[in-house]
C-alpha cells in the first residue's frame, strides 16, 4: 500500500535529556492522536535517530490527503491554540524544523521499523531530470533490494510552510529555497544504511555532492492512523 495521500508534514525535533521522558509520553499519548484526527490527516509515524552524530534526534511524518491540508483553516487554528501540555512540552524544544511537502514520487509499500532520511537542496535546473530518475530508476531499484520496502520523494512547499509559521506567530525566514527529502523504508538497519549510501552515490553522479546531503537512519517508535 502506498502513502495515505500526496501531502506530508515532517518535523525534526530535540529536547534536553531531562525533558525526553515527558516529550515521548506527550508525543505517544496526545500529540500524534490529536493530529491524526484533524481534517485531511490520515497517518502519523515517529522515529528516533540511531546515528550518534545525527543533526536532529527525533523525526515524525504526518500523511495528509494533499499538501494544502497543511494550510487548512481548522489546522491553522489548532496551531495557534495548543493544549496546555503541548505548550509546556513545545516550550522545551531545543531543536525544531518543520517541512510541509508534496509527495511527488511514491514508490512505498507499507512501512517498516527502519527509515532512511536524506535531505538536500537541488539546483532548480536539475529538478525535472532528477525527479524523473528517482521515479523511473532509483526508488524502484532501491525498493526492490532484499529487506527494503520502498521509498518516496517529498518536495517542501514553501508557501504552505510559511502559512504554518504565520499561524504560530513565528517569523518567515529570508532566502528560502526548495528542499527535497527522500524517505527509504526497510526491514533492517543494515539494508537502509546500504540504500542510503547508494542513494548518496546516485545523487553525487547527478551533481549533488555529499557535503550537500544530510542523511540519517531512524528507528520506528510509534504511529497511529485512521
Amino acid at each position: 500500500m502506498a502513502l495515505y495521500g500526496t501531502g506530508m508534514l515532517m518535523t525534526f525535533t530535540e529536547v534536553s535529556p531531562e525533558d525526553e521522558a515527558e516529550f515521548n509520553e506527550w508525543y505517544n499519548r496526545e500529540h500524534i492522536d490529536e493530529r491524526v484526527w484533524m481534517p485531511g490527516f490520515h497517518r502519523a509515524r515517529r522515529y528516533v535517530a540511531v546515528d550518534p552524530d545525527a543533526r536532529v534526534k527525533y523525526f515524525a511524518s504526518y500523511e495528509t490527503g494533499k499538501v494544502a491540508d497543511l494550510a487548512d483553516p481548522d489546522y491553522m487554528a489548532r496551531l495557534a491554540e495548543q493544549t496546555a501540555w503541548s505548550q509546556k512540552v513545545m516550550a522545551g524544544f531545543t531543536k525544531f524544523d518543520r517541512l510541509t511537502a508534496s509527495i511527488t514520487v511514491d514508490k512505498t509499500h507499507g512501512f517498516s521499523g527502519w527509515l532512511g532520511v536524506t535531505r538536500f537542496f537541488p539546483d532548480t535546473l536539475l529538478m525535472d531530470r532528477l525527479r524523473g530518475v528517482l521515479e523511473e530508476e532509483v526508488l524502484p531499484s532501491l525498493g526492490a533490494r532484499p529487506e527494503m520496502l520502498g521509498g518516496c520523494l517529498a518536495e517542501n512547499d514553501i508557501e504552505v510552510s510559511n502559512a504554518g509559521l504565520k499561524a504560530q506567530g513565528k517569523p518567515i525566514p529570508p532566502g528560502q529555497t526548495p528542499e527535497w527529502v527522500v524517505l527509504l523504508d526497510g526491514a533492517t538497519e543494515a539494508a537502509v544504511r546500504d540504500a542510503n549510501e547508494r542513494l548518496s552515490e546516485i545523487l553525487g553522479e547527478a551533481g549533488i555532492s555529499a557535503p550537500g546531503l544530510d542523511q540519517t537512519v531512524y528507528s520506528f517508535l510509534f504511529g497511529n492512523n485512521r
